[in-house]
């Protein structure tokens, strides 16, 4: 099975004014003061290579780098530990140098990663990839020739790997979308990026293959393939044609077993790129069609199973959820939809791009067919709800008096552990090796409630209280399993 990776990150509403100027695919914007002459379209000589329309790009390609607290894998083997609900939260056991018990270390990890990013309007608005910034607690961005300048997320769209950035600071240089419909296979491209976070590096390739999909990375998936040379740290960063134009966003290489490029790299093509900044912009978030139903491509067994020709194209259909625009319209499981809208599909990914392209609301002509006959169906699609975020992990507060890391108790981590509402305090996450706290029999999953018999409400206050105390023992109030206990903390 070929697996495809994110390129990742190394180491690990506004909404848009009358006024702001969204780059065009054409024609180029006219030269101005922040604009390298159009030079890039003159036609690519042996004496000159590629330098001209890298020289006219390149000012846009940003180094992007931002830091999020992430919750690191756990090992199976902990014992009470290994409910999954604390195997998620908490991270791998370290002896305490006490009884030779192991304890939990730390569950929360600072994480910084790097990637890149395109300057697409006169305004600042940036593409780049959502896995390079989302959950992210700071985004900065570097522009060649610039001071590094903090960077506002607008919106992040998991569904296609991508996130609009807005840079503050007056005119920027900025890169016009071109037509990726119109990439053809053989067509060259170049690729700029900050790959392994060593500053910005062009490579150069041909598109090898359009219309990727099916390969599990995201859940829309339109991919341009190139050979282009795009490594971890290319995340969000260019791909350019002939033109200076941008064609695609970088945001995946495959891999078996390897860690860098190996000739196969994938991104989301400028027009789907640019459909969701604009949605982003107008709405803070991406909108999209929902027809309701299971569906999977049909193959030439699948197609004889199901009683028809071995050449059927189209999408099978699995599923049909209960009150769906599929139920409404009169879907069933095993019709194989053909066309939408007048036009054949070709697989189940085509129907899934074409439906997440459509507005709630719409109605839509499909023909499937259903035992052997041709069936004509109208839907009004529904809306795609938006996928639950998970709750941001916050950096864990450390009392490194008494060896202890404790997290502020939300709604997730009370359900999760079984915490009742009425308790207040802060919860144990983490214990240091021979610390204090671990010789005092203090574990995580404890919410202490108590610090020298005065409440405490959150992590920062249990640390202003500790610290209050100075060198003399803490008698600390924990809840653990329903029950509470004095734990008498000594230095």
């Amino acid at each position: 099975m070929i697996a495809a990776l994110p390129l990742g990150c190394l180491d690990r509403r506004e909404h848009r004014s009358g006024g702001e100027q969204i780059a065009e695919a054409a024609p180029p914007p006219a030269p101005g003061p922040l604009d390298v002459p159009p030079s890039a379209r003159d036609a690519v000589s042996l004496q000159a290579g590629f330098a001209p329309i890298v020289s006219r790009v390149s000012a846009a390609v940003v180094n992007v780098s931002s830091v999020r607290f992430v919750r690191p894998p756990t090992p199976e083997r902990i014992p009470f530990f290994s409910d999954p609900l604390f195997r998620e939260f908490f991270g791998p056991r370290q002896d305490d140098g006490s009884d030779g018990q192991p304890l939990p270390g730390p569950r929360v990890q600072r994480e910084q990663s790097v990637g890149s990013g395109v300057i697409v309007s006169r305004e600042g608005h940036v593409i780049t990839n959502a896995h390079v910034v989302q959950d992210a607690s700071q985004v900065r961005v570097a522009l060649p020739g610039r001071p590094e300048m903090k960077a506002k997320v607008v919106g992040v769209d998991a569904r296609t790997d991508v996130a609009v950035l807005k840079l503050e600071g007056g005119e920027f240089a900025f890169t016009p979308f071109g037509d990726s419909g119109a990439v053809r296979v053989g067509d060259f491209a170049l690729a700029i990026g900050n790959p392994f976070g060593i500053g910005q590096t062009v490579t150069q390739g041909i598109i090898s293959a359009v219309g990727r999909g099916n390969m599990g990375i995201v859940d829309y998936e339109d991919f341009l393939q190139t050979d282009a040379a795009i490594n971890p740290g290319n995340s969000g960063g260019a791909l350019i044609n002939m033109a200076g134009e941008l064609i695609g966003i970088n945001t995946a290489i495959l891999a078996r077993g390897a860690q860098g490029n190996q000739g196969i790299g994938f991104a989301v093509p400028s027009k789907l790129a640019r459909a969701v900044m604009e949605q982003i912009l107008e709405h803070g978030r991406v909108i999209r069609g929902a027809l309701g139903v299971a569906i999977q491509d049909v193959t030439p067994a699948l197609a004889e199973a199901l009683g028809m020709p071995p050449d059927t194209r189209g999408a099978v259909v699995s599923d049909v959820s209960a009150g769906s625009a599929a139920e409404k319209a009169g879907l069933r499981r095993g019709d194989v939809v053909v066309a939408l809208r007048g036009e054949h599909l070709t697989d189940g990914r085509d129907l899934r791009m074409r439906i997440a392209e459509a507005k709630p609301g719409d109605k839509i002509e499909l023909r499937v067919l259903r035992d052997g006959r041709s069936v004509e169906l109208t839907a009004t699609l529904d809306e795609l709800p938006e996928p639950k975020p998970e709750e941001p992990v916050q950096a864990p507060a450390s009392t490194g008096a008494l060896g202890v890391e404790v997290a502020a108790l939300s709604d997730d981590l009370r359900r999760r552990f079984g915490i009742p509402d009425d308790v207040k305090g802060a919860l144990v996450v983490g214990l240091g090796p021979g610390s204090p706290a671990a010789r005092a029999g203090l574990g995580p999953g404890d919410v202490l409630l108590e610090v020298n018999r005065k409440p405490v409400a959150s992590p920062e206050q249990l640390k202003q209280e500790v610290d209050a105390t100075g060198a003399r023992p803490v008698l600390l109030l924990a809840w653990r399993g329903g029950q509470t206990r004095f734990v008498l903390v000594e230095r």
